[in-house]
């Protein structure tokens, strides 16, 4: 009896002990915890690996930048957010008056940057190249060349002193001036630097101080321009920042022929600098055209031009291949293009020349 009583306890010792065994899992065992942990490994690494791509977490206006950085001699590498630069968007293209018009689309034969342009004989107005020359546009700067020549004709005390005041302020297109409100100036020193350096405030000046204040030299400026048979010419101030100063390259053309008659305007509008006093210092000025300064150019007058609304301009009395030319650019594409492109008439006119010379020679031979 304690014999079956033993085998009875044993059984069911057995019968405890099988069925769990039997119910563990593999991986439970000491041996089976092995691949766990080398799975585990493997799944950091991989995650080390793809740690860059933290970047997405960032916030739209941050970069992660990596940098290499010295700590206690020993060198690391981190990782900095930075914020990122801003996206400045596109800023479109201010159109000019020619853009508008359509005038940029005209093909010529010296594949001429300004949309308009004009050469001509001074001493019989002979056309010897033209583009959209009878189109009236905003002319800009171009405008104080009817302004000097309404100063001069009007003979004006050149050496009394004219005060800047508020009234010169450029309040068209919020320009810059070097001359103060207060500064004094004489007449003459005001048309010099409005000429050659397209002074804005001295032309204003100028305009103020004529006989019946600035309607009275406005209207003068239309009476004239009517005068010299500028039919497509319309002024409204005296400085050109308006794009209401409107006139075509023929009109021009024959303005220039009129200014050409005074010395003083010739001399003022192609002298390369100018040092002037305003009483408590002295400012030097540039001409704003800077193909006075070279030597290979024989320019008897110019004026120089631009808002947005007229693109860069240009007029000049030059000789080329000793003869004398007037050159009108308007709406020209680029800072430099207009002197570009007086470059490509002048070499155009002297190539002519060469060749009207050449056969010239080779006639009076046969």
């Amino acid at each position: 009896m304690y014999k079956s009583a033993l085998v009875a306890l044993f059984s069911l010792i057995l019968f405890i002990y099988l069925p769990a065994q039997a119910k563990t899992p593999a991986d439970a065992s000491p041996d089976a915890k092995k691949p766990t942990v080398k799975k585990t490994a493997t799944s950091r690494r991989k995650s080390a690996k793809q740690r860059p791509a933290a970047k997405a977490s960032l916030d739209e206006r941050e970069n992660l930048v990596k940098k290499a950085v010295t700590v206690q001699g020993k060198r690391k590498v981190v990782y900095q957010r930075v914020a990122a630069k801003p996206v400045v968007p596109a800023v479109p293209p201010v159109l000019s008056a020619g853009d508008i018009a359509g005038l940029h689309l005209t093909q010529d034969p010296l594949a001429l940057k300004s949309s308009v342009a004009l050469v001509i004989d001074p001493l019989d107005s002979k056309v010897l190249f033209e583009k959209n020359s009878g189109v009236a546009l905003p002319i800009a700067s171009l405008t104080k060349l009817m302004t000097s020549l309404i100063v001069v004709e009007a003979q004006q005390n050149m050496d009394e002193l004219l005060e800047i005041t508020t009234d010169d302020i450029d309040r068209e297109k919020n320009t810059h001036s070097r001359l103060r409100v207060g500064t004094q100036m004489t007449r003459s020193n005001l048309l010099h630097i409005a000429l050659m350096s397209s002074e804005n405030r001295a032309a204003s000046a100028l305009g103020r101080n004529y006989p019946g204040g600035l309607p009275a030299f406005v209207a003068a400026m239309n009476t004239k321009a009517k005068a010299l048979g500028m039919t497509d010419t319309r002024y409204v101030e005296p400085t050109g920042l308006s794009s209401l100063n409107v006139a075509s390259a023929r009109d021009l053309a024959k303005l220039v022929v009129a200014a050409h008659q005074h010395p003083i305007i010739n001399q003022y509008s192609t002298d390369a600098k100018y040092m002037v006093s305003t009483g408590n210092h002295s400012l030097e000025y540039m001409n704003s055209n800077r193909l006075v300064m070279n030597p290979d150019w024989d320019i008897g007058l110019q004026k120089t031009g631009y808002i947005s609304e007229a693109g860069q301009c240009l007029v000049m009395l030059t000789k080329v291949a000793g003869r004398s030319i007037v050159m009108v650019f308007l709406d020209s594409k680029g800072k430099l293009s207009r002197l570009a492109d007086a470059g490509r008439v002048r070499k155009w006119l002297s190539d002519s020349r060469l060749q009207q010379l050449s056969a010239g020679h080779g006639a009076d031979e046969g």
